[in-house]
């Protein structure tokens, strides 16, 4: 008798009237919004904009999702092209089925044509995206939780999960290894070393995202050696052992090569972030001075010009009388009107008379 196990839901999906409530599609749903979550944080802190993060996602999210499912019909071609099978099943997207190979690989399809889109390079945006994506995995695992699959060997010990007979489907009941609580724990350990590598070496162009597969691939390939699920096998090994050992070596080779090519980390992730940013931060006051200055302007404008139109008056001026000094009857009359005072004193039509 075991004392003790971890309890398998007894339903895996919750009616809503005529909705149905799945968990494997909650969970899916949630690791996605937490790894763009804690994605778009690390992308501002490298100097991207709040928000990009989202709009590539809007591309990455469905490509992944169809590649993460095209995976796993294709490597379990029996259920739906089998002699049993049923083709319309491929498209039961709910009931479990989605290859983590196939969903990075057809999802950094997307990435990248929401990065092009953007002017945004791919490797920059993964990086920031990396640690969010073990998370996103983490919680997408328990998934198989809800629908009671991807179990391991059997075992008695004290967190074996539980899993219910299911004739319907061949599954029989017992206490088994929790795998899928295994790689949760696993991709948690992941995220927590890429956040802390990436601090302490300045993880770019790629490398904190390479650094993420390797890790997961290094811990998938024990994990999927426990599993009890029919799998295609090659030389004795798992289709899934034999896919993380080949990534393995291809992200550590990745790794490498980069580090040599381009050291360091991106100065630059959104062209154009930082101004944006400064534009709208300086916005309101900057909008103020403008109308300050504007209003400077229009009332010293006259003010500068006055001494430009003096000048030009009093060369007018000069040059007027400089002529007028070869009249001599002129110059005279000039004379005798500037010696009177009382023709400037006295206003028009005040009867001032000069005498005699």
């Amino acid at each position: 008798m075991d004392l003790a196990f971890i309890p398998s839901p007894s339903v895996g999906v919750v009616h809503l009237g005529p909705v149905p409530l799945r968990g494997y599609a909650f969970c899916i749903i949630i690791g996605v919004f937490v790894g763009v979550w804690l994605g778009n944080k690390r992308w501002i802190q490298r100097g991207g904009r709040s928000g990009t993060v989202a709009d590539i996602a809007v591309w990455a999210v469905p490509f992944g999702l169809v590649g993460g499912r095209l995976y796993h019909v294709i490597t379990t071609p029996e259920p739906y092209f089998g002699e049993d099978g049923h083709l319309i099943d491929a498209l039961k997207v709910w009931q479990g089925g989605l290859g983590i190979w196939g969903a990075v690989a057809l999802g950094a399809v997307g990435a990248w044509i929401g990065c092009r889109r953007r002017g945004i390079p791919l490797p920059a945006y993964a990086d920031a995206l990396a640690p969010g994506l073990a998370i996103g995995q983490a919680i997408g695992r328990w998934g198989n939780w809800f629908n009671q699959e991807l179990y391991g060997k059997p075992t008695d010990l004290p967190w074996a999960l539980e899993i219910s007979p299911d004739p319907a489907i061949g599954r029989i009941g017992g206490t088994y290894h929790p795998t899928f609580l295994y790689e949760c724990l696993w991709c948690l350990g992941v995220a927590a070393l890429v956040i802390w590598a990436d601090r302490r070496f300045r993880l770019g162009h790629g490398r904190a995202f390479a650094l993420y597969v390797a890790a997961y691939c290094a811990g998938r390939g024990w994990i999927e050696y426990m599993r009890v699920d029919e799998a295609h096998h090659i030389l004795g090994l798992r289709l899934n052992v034999w896919t993380s050992l080949i990534v393995f070596v291809l992200a550590v080779v990745y790794m490498v090569v980069s580090a040599k090519r381009a050291p360091g980390r991106e100065a630059v992730v959104e062209p154009g972030a930082q101004l944006a940013e400064d534009a709208e931060g300086a916005g309101g006051e900057g909008a103020g001075d403008e109308a300050k200055d504007g209003a400077k302007v229009s009332v010293e404008k006259p003010t500068a010009e006055k001494p430009a139109g003096n000048a030009e008056a009093k060369a007018e001026t000069k040059g007027d009388d400089a002529p007028e000094k070869d009249a001599p009857g002129d110059a005279e009359g000039e004379k005798a009107g500037d010696d009177d005072p009382a023709d400037a004193d006295s206003p028009a039509g005040s009867g001032g008379t000069k005498k005699p």
